[in-house]
Order: structure tokens, then sequence, then C-alpha cells
């Protein structure tokens, strides 16, 4: 496998890990409603585990209220039920054809939480960077034991995996460093 090859595999891996990371955070409350914070709960949906954005439409009525109104009347118990689990804080409302949720204020304590949360949500993103250049050396390592590379293209390629590194985990400390901002501000 040509060195070019290896650093786009290991590039195109880190930026679904963040990706991954960017949707994690997304799912993390702040002070505003959002429809990110409801849509990837999972709904028994006739036995099968459905997102809620894939059986009903979410809106943001007000900047604390979320409105989800199920495209099947007849899954309106589910839905609520599947909130209800998700365990995010909020209490759904019936009205027999859907479902309000008011976003009571963060208190400080929850809002740190919701900071640990986010830290312990980006420390995972890098360590599977990490993991991703490990891989990436390891592919590289290979190929030079197999002569098909020299020992300074080896190291060359190394440093840009490094630098590949370096810049994905910069990524993840900007987008969490942006979402603590969000939870904090009151």
């Amino acid at each position: 496998m040509p060195v070019d090859d290896v650093l786009l595999d290991a590039e195109m891996h880190m930026e679904k890990t963040i990706e991954h990371l960017q949707m994690e955070l997304r799912g993390i409350r702040t002070g505003r409603a959002t429809p990110a914070l409801v849509e990837h709960v999972k709904v028994d949906y006739y036995g099968t585990p459905t997102e809620l954005r894939s059986i009903a439409a979410i809106s943001v009525p007000e900047a604390t209220q979320i409105l989800v109104k199920p495209f099947n009347p007849q899954d309106l118990k589910a839905i609520e039920k599947a909130i209800g689990d998700a365990n995010l804080g909020l209490t759904p409302h019936s009205d027999g054809r859907q479902l309000r949720m008011n976003l009571p204020p963060l208190s400080q304590e929850r809002r740190l939480q919701l900071v640990a949360q986010c830290k312990r949500f980006a420390e995972e993103a890098k360590v599977q960077i990490r993991s991703h250049r490990r891989e990436a050396n390891k592919v590289l390592e290979t190929e030079q034991k197999a002569g098909i590379i020299t020992e300074d293209e080896l190291n060359a390629a190394k440093e840009q995996v490094q630098e590949l590194t370096k810049t994905y985990e910069a990524k993840v400390d900007q987008l969490v460093e942006h979402k603590r901002q969000e939870v904090m501000t009151v």
C-alpha cells in the first residue's frame, strides 16, 4: 500500500471519529432546546429500535420547548416511554396527538456534569484517533520490513501521521471547548 494511501486512510478514519464526536456533542443539552436532544433516542418501533427522527417530526416552538409529532399517532406511547427511559432530564407531556417537553433551566451542578460528559466524549475520540495513528504506523512498518519503502520514507511518513494526529486532536479540543462554553452560558 503506497504511503499516500496509508495517510489518506488514516485521515479518513480520524475524520469519521470527529463526525461521531460532533453527533454525540449535539445530543448534550445546553440552555436552549434543539431537536438534536431527542432525534437519536431509540424507540421500540414494532420490535425494532428506531431513531425518533425516523418516526416523528421534531420541532422547537419556543426556546425552551421541544415538540414531537409522531407520523403515526399510535406510536405516541412508545415514543413517550423511550424519551422517559433515555435519561435526558425531560418529562414528556402528551395531549393524545403530540408530546411537549419543557426544558427546565440547568443548575450549575448539572452544567458541570454535562461539561464532564463532554470531556469524556473528547477523551474517547482522542483514544480512537491515537488508535488510527497506531494502525497507520503498523502498516508503514510492515511496508518497510517488506522492502517497499526505505527507513527514511518510513520516518517521514510517521511524522506525517503524527501531524495528522495532532491536527485532529486539536479539532477535538476545539469542538469540546465550544460545547463547554455553550453549556456554561446561562
